[in-house]
């Protein structure tokens, strides 16, 4: 078997989501949550891409594997669960822009503990990538997140970790303590504007950049929103701006980026032309409403990095 680029740990979510048809409003079924976003950015992409996590042998957990696999990721190593439930998530519109609303406690993905991890397939990928969300969920899906980084660690995978603050899920002080730990363990950080100022206490981009470089991350990707994002290591820094989009939907644009630039520095090992690219693949998956529909493919991406 080859090496797979890139291997993702989190939850995924089954996703119903609001819109308007005829004048009445109706909810249509996707799937979302922020691993399994950025995993299938990388595998459009075309990186080698596998995913675990636990599912509720239920319909909305056949159907996140019947995507993945629609994707080319591969899913061999996802428990399922019997009578366990797939967690679920609306979007909704107000007048401030999408509303979130979870269903997710006590699923299948949040029962995960560090027995469960597949610690070979951890072992013989180029990348893990996880996520502050993926280790908010629960204590025994966060001891399993650092379980795995560690086992990344010690079989010379570099880590990936994008610290995606949900105080929904658990307060700052908590999230900032276990998400620290977990970046000072990762190779890539993967923070965004909002989130690291939270986290840090920092307000510049660049001070944040520092802040975590000096945690111990060998990369750090900020992304900056409509400013684009800043890419640096402890001997050069480079501020990608954005390309201008009409952009109709942010959501998921971040699990865009991560893919993308996952995907890219894997071909390279470039991170400021993984940070280029990662750019111009999240201003492209906002055209488009929703976070899995909107994902570009290498072919798009290229295309408009051509224009």
């Amino acid at each position: 078997m080859s090496r797979i680029d890139i291997l993702a740990f989190g939850e995924p979510l089954a996703e119903l989501a609001e819109v308007e048809r005829g004048g009445a409003r109706v909810f249509l079924p996707g799937v979302g949550g922020d691993a399994s976003n950025a995993a299938v950015a990388a595998a459009r992409q075309g990186a080698s891409t596998a995913f675990f996590t636990a599912l509720g042998d239920d319909a909305f957990g056949r159907d996140i594997l019947a995507m993945w696999d629609h994707e080319g990721i591969d899913r061999s190593r996802v428990i399922l669960r019997d009578g366990g439930d797939t967690g679920v998530y609306f979007i909704t519109y107000g007048t401030s822009g999408h509303v979130f609303t979870y269903r997710r406690a006590g699923s299948a993905a949040s029962l995960v503990t560090p027995a469960e991890l597949p610690l070979d397939l951890i072992a013989g990928a180029r990348v893990l990538h996880v996520s502050g969300i993926s280790q908010a969920i629960s204590p025994s899906c966060r001891d399993a997140v650092l379980a795995a980084i560690r086992q990344a660690r010690a079989s010379g995978v570099a880590v990936s970790y994008d610290t995606n603050l949900r105080l929904r899920l658990w307060p700052l002080d908590e999230a900032r303590a276990a998400i620290h730990e977990a970046v000072a363990l990762a190779d890539i950080a993967l923070p965004g504007l909002d989130d690291a100022r939270l986290l840090t206490g920092e307000t510049t981009p660049d001070a944040i950049v520092d802040f975590y470089l000096q945690l111990g991350s060998r990369i750090v990707a900020l992304t900056l929103g409509r400013e684009g994002a800043l890419i640096a290591t402890p001997t050069e820094r480079c501020l990608n701006a954005s390309r201008p989009v009409d952009a109709v939907d942010a959501t998921g644009a971040g699990d865009a980026f991560d893919g993308a630039f996952l995907a890219e520095w894997t071909r390279h090992a470039d991170p400021f032309r993984a940070g280029a690219y990662a750019n111009a693949a999240a201003a492209l998956s906002t055209l488009k409403h929703g976070a899995i529909p909107a994902i570009p493919t290498r072919a798009e991406v290229e295309a408009f990095m051509g224009a």
